[in-house]
């Protein structure tokens, strides 16, 4: 689609919001699309191993921004209290951001849209249900750092997280 000065300038005041969040040098992918007159926009933010991702579509391009910049700073808000207490990937967070006080958010019940493809990188649990998280899925596959074995968490439907193991013959 054709990028209008006007909503060059709605997607820069919306996500620019979330310059607060980040370091100046983290990267932040936006796809703008329409489809069956669904306006859809679609942001990526690439930080330390790890993906923050949304797209959200409605009627109007603008009423997308708006949602897509909601959505992020939720996930953002939710997962600060994890980012502190690992003091993992901190550093493509702004000092500022880390330091505030922490807010708790309840969990949120998270549908999966589309599927894709990404390369298998080792990691402890806890991170993987974080990533997972962060990606919107129901689960999460990955390589165990502890024991360098491909294992996959998952949420439960009551809310708790689970982690399947191989179990070697």
């Amino acid at each position: 689609m054709v990028v209008t000065d006007g909503l060059r300038e709605a997607v820069e005041e919306k996500l620019g919001k979330l310059d607060k969040f980040f370091a100046s040098e983290t990267e932040v992918h936006v796809t703008l699309s329409v489809q069956k007159e669904q306006q859809k926009i679609e942001v990526t933010i690439p930080v330390k191993g790890h993906i923050i991702r949304s797209e959200q579509e409605s009627n109007d391009m603008y009423v997308s921004i708006d949602l897509v910049e909601e959505v992020i700073e939720r996930q953002l808000k939710k997962y600060k209290n994890r980012l502190i207490d690992k003091k993992r990937n901190a550093a493509d967070f702004a000092p500022a951001y880390i330091d505030q006080d922490a807010e708790t958010f309840d969990d949120e019940e998270v549908k999966i849209i589309r599927a894709k493809k990404f390369g298998i990188k080792p990691m402890d649990p806890e991170e993987a249900c974080v990533q997972m998280e962060l990606l919107g899925h129901e689960f999460y596959v990955f390589l165990n750092s502890d024991t360098n074995e491909v294992n996959v968490v998952y949420k439960r439907r009551d809310g708790a997280y689970g982690l399947i193991e191989p179990e070697l013959d």
